[in-house]
């Protein structure tokens, strides 16, 4: 291992003495790596046999986040995506929340939010986890929803069984229906895409960091219903954000609609252990 870091820093363009390397935990995807040298201190993923493009693109979700001037990201330094040593050097941010950090969190997202694009999606594929997210730029956001998100949950479900039966009918029907909920010309802007409580930290002066992006353009109701979904997020993120960017009255309608694309990735991911909550907002539009 020690190998592969070396190559990763000399690809960093740092070749001074290395003192130390502390392996990371907290991720079940990477291998993670706290390095210090004479010069930095990095923090290194690792992967041993990644997906093809699989760093290059977390690379570029967090350019695309640092285009908008809005929130910090770590510094990229180097990237392999050589199929058994792949890896990612990103600058190593050590701090802890202060009494702003939450609010300031809310504003900075929602700055980012009203960085706007052409269209929805992405005309590349991205990751969520370790699962392959196809993407195209629609005109809509409900039909790239619809297209490149749901049904493609659907599909990997029926592959490996997890959706079958009365669950697998009433995602069709929804799907079907989609329209009926989410509205026409919603603005395209700029998504982190993956953004739970894991996927921010604070750096030394308390400031909020983003990492882990699955970048997309899009409905930015998409991030903040991610937001809600499993916690990490206070009443002050919230509320900072609503003064810097209201949010639409529509949310309260696609909030679990939004989530169940998250709760699909969990279930094709994990197991039954998500497909309760899944059936719970098949219920709620369905019946």
């Amino acid at each position: 291992m020690k190998e592969t870091i070396q190559e990763a820093l000399n690809e960093a363009e740092d070749k001074t003495n290395i003192k130390t390397i502390k392996p990371v935990s907290g991720g079940s995807i990477n291998e993670s790596f706290y390095v210090e040298t004479d010069r930095h201190r990095y923090f290194i993923k690792y992967h041993p046999n990644a997906p093809d493009h699989f760093f290059y693109l977390e690379k570029e979700g967090l350019e695309k986040i640092r285009e908008t001037n809005s929130i910090r990201v770590p510094e990229v330094y180097a990237f392999s995506n050589e199929k058994q040593k792949a890896y990612l050097v990103l600058e190593w941010i050590e701090g802890e929340t202060k009494p702003h950090t939450s609010s300031q969190l809310g504003r900075d997202i929602a700055r980012m939010h009203h960085s706007q694009a052409a269209k929805h999606g992405l005309d590349h594929s991205t990751f969520i986890g370790t699962l392959l997210q196809p993407n195209q730029l629609y005109n809509e956001w409900v039909d790239y929803y619809k297209e490149c998100r749901l049904i493609n949950q659907l599909n990997k479900g029926k592959e490996n069984g997890h959706i079958s039966g009365n669950r697998q009918q009433k995602l069709e029907t929804l799907i079907e229906q989609l329209d009926q909920y989410i509205p026409k010309g919603i603005e395209p802007t700029y998504l982190h895409g993956d953004l739970w409580g894991g996927n921010w930290l604070a750096g030394s002066d308390g400031s909020p960091y983003v990492i882990d992006p699955s970048f997309l353009y899009g409905d930015r109701h998409f991030d903040l219903a991610f937001t809600e979904l499993f916690g990490g997020f206070s009443e002050e993120f919230y509320r900072a954000y609503q003064v810097e960017n209201p949010i639409e009255p529509y949310y309260k309608d696609v909030k679990d609609l939004y989530q169940l694309y998250y709760l699909l990735v969990h279930l094709n991911i994990f197991g039954e252990v998500y497909g309760g909550s899944v059936d719970r907002i098949l219920y709620k539009y369905i019946g």
